[in-house]
């Protein structure tokens, strides 16, 4: 079936053959990663529920989502340096690096197609679509690895709703930005940009589907999506679309970029499912960032009881 498991790495798992020789790079930061990590942890993780925006001021009174997990929360030094970022580069330490200066203001995405209000929105009024409270989740994730994070941001569907879909739009498109002036791997073939990603309506209204501007308390990283990306935790890492510059609403199924890229290994629906095994690798146990020894993988990255009655009745290996 398709797509990496939650973490069963080799370092390839969403990297091409000819590109994923950085494996001895992996291995040695998941060794270290542990030793190096928990004291800064402690300083980035969610003490106080506040978010610091770029203007230096505090959106007080953010909550937890009813879906946080309770899991242990992955250090954000290595959520924010071991990155698969292909706009960049396919070198997963390279990300943080190259995207440091990165320009995310201004920054607009523009709402198209079947919907009653097409429009175009800033980040400052797509961040304020939402109250306080609903602007914290901690879920766990899959970038091609185990990760769990404390995204901040509220469900897609608010968004969603806000543009009005027509009854024709049966799924949602997201665009991100092509710009190779600032984002080297853009230059490169390596796939076909920009990047594009999709999901079916009834996954984008999904409570668990969300739309993230911080993480960990804070805006974004560049490395990590800035301004603006999707997190889908029940999917494999690359339906996460980062940088997003356009959501696009329509009837026809739309070809997300690594199932144009290799269609026999990245299925549009990209669900986390141990039981079918990518064309290349194992898909039974993942390893978690920052660890050493592997974990069973679960069923829709544990979010089975929320999430599968949305694929009832078909058959999960053919419709990876």
């Amino acid at each position: 079936m398709l797509i990496k498991k939650r973490s069963d790495i080799p370092s390839s798992e969403i990297t091409p053959k000819h590109l994923y020789l950085n494996r001895r790079k992996f291995l040695t930061g998941v060794a270290l990663a542990g030793a190096g990590t928990a004291a800064a942890m402690r300083l980035r993780e969610l003490g106080s529920p506040s978010l610091v925006t770029e203007a230096n001021a505090k959106i007080d009174n953010l909550q937890k989502s009813p879906f946080s997990t309770t899991e242990k929360v992955t250090p954000f030094n290595d959520v924010s340096n071991y990155n698969n970022y292909y706009e960049f580069s396919t070198d997963k330490y390279e990300p943080a690096g190259l995207s440091k200066d990165f320009k995310t203001s201004p920054w607009t995405v523009s709402i198209e197609g079947l919907v009653k209000k097409k429009q175009t929105l800033n980040v400052d009024s797509i961040v304020k679509l939402a109250s306080p409270e609903e602007r914290i989740y901690r879920h766990r994730c899959v970038e091609g690895w185990s990760i769990v994070v404390p995204w901040v941001g509220f469900p897609l569907n608010v968004l969603i709703n806000k543009a009005e879909p027509l009854p024709k739009a049966k799924f949602v498109e997201f665009t991100t930005i092509y710009d190779p002036k600032q984002m080297p791997g853009q230059r490169t073939s390596v796939l076909q940009w920009p990047y594009a990603e999709g999901l079916r309506m009834d996954e984008a209204m999904h409570p668990l589907a969300l739309l993230c501007f911080g993480m960990y308390g804070e805006m974004l990283p560049n490395q990590d999506g800035a301004p603006l990306r999707i997190v889908v935790p029940w999917k494999y890492g690359f339906k996460s679309a980062k940088a997003i510059v356009k959501i696009r609403f329509s009837e026809v199924q739309p070809i997300n970029t690594w199932n144009r890229s290799a269609p026999n290994e990245y299925g549009f629906y990209s669900n986390v499912n141990p039981n079918v095994d990518h064309p290349r690798w194992s898909q039974a146990r993942e390893r978690r960032l920052g660890e050493f020894f592997k974990r069973p993988t679960l069923m829709f990255n544990g979010y089975a009881d929320q999430v599968a009655s949305l694929y009832n009745g078909m058959d999960l290996k053919k419709y990876f």
